[in-house]
């Protein structure tokens, strides 16, 4: 991933993250589109993914699981 200015890195818990590394925003891990943090709401804890939304967090967990998960 490239270094932008203003990424920040963070470390993705059940309930909530730890800022490893400051910054602004991070990017979703489905579409790249920037996430400011104030807005982050959705992330992966188990694949340390960060999603802009419902949608894009259930088509990664269906891209890691696949759709027959149980």
């Amino acid at each position: 991933m490239a270094d932008l200015p203003g990424l920040a890195v963070l470390h993705y818990g059940a309930a909530d993250f730890d800022i490893v590394r400051s910054g602004q925003f991070v990017l979703c891990a489905v579409s790249g589109a920037r996430i400011d943090l104030h807005d982050l709401k959705y992330w992966s804890a188990e694949f340390q993914e960060a999603y802009r939304g419902p949608q894009e967090s259930t088509r990664a967990f269906l891209a890691h699981r696949g759709p027959d998960f149980r």
